[in-house]
């Protein structure tokens, strides 16, 4: 058997690539260079049981195939002590984890079982005045980002970084009716 099998899997946001872009942007700038190793992203699930890849990545597969892209907006700001999030707004999305939620209940960690406020982390793992100082920065400068949410992404996480286990979008002939970027 695979070692990392048991490697506790996440599950996070597929961004449209330019708000994703903007995220990492505000991430490279933010977060500290030496922890900075995984790409900006806005986690559903912390800790799913790596045991059952095939069949988390099953009902990610079903749900998806349920949902067309929807939008989302950074809708205000998280000062996290050490660290400061951009608050995202997207109902559907918190639908869509409360469905998985309801399913995987039994095997959720204490920490993905607790209410979810989906946000992405800029900034984290520095001392409370920096965290603060870019917090209060951001409060007068708030960054727009306005996008859509195009799928989810789950990884296996390897005490660090995470390797990419599956990419599962919502509705694929919806997304690709979506409104181009100019």
């Amino acid at each position: 058997m695979d070692p990392s099998a048991a490697c506790p899997l996440i599950l996070t946001a597929l961004f449209d690539a330019e708000s994703a872009r903007k995220f990492q942007t505000l991430r490279d700038r933010h977060f500290p260079a030496r922890l900075n190793i995984v790409p900006a992203h806005l986690t559903l699930f912390h800790a799913l049981p790596g045991q059952a890849a095939e069949a988390i990545a099953t009902d990610l597969r079903d749900l998806c195939r349920d949902i067309p892209p929807f939008a989302f907006q950074v809708s205000g700001l998280r000062f996290l002590g050490r660290g400061v999030a951009l608050a995202i707004d997207a109902p559907a999305l918190v639908a869509a984890r409360a469905r998985l939620a309801a399913d995987w209940r039994p095997s959720l960690s204490a920490q993905d079982r607790q209410g979810f406020a989906p946000h992405v982390t800029v900034q984290n793992k520095v001392d409370f005045k920096a965290a603060r100082r870019l917090h209060d920065a951001m409060m007068v400068d708030l960054p727009e980002i306005n996008g859509a949410v195009l799928g989810l992404r789950l990884w296996r996480y390897l005490n660090g970084p995470w390797e990419p286990v599956e990419t599962c979008p919502f509705q694929a002939d919806v997304a690709e009716k979506l409104p181009k970027r100019s």
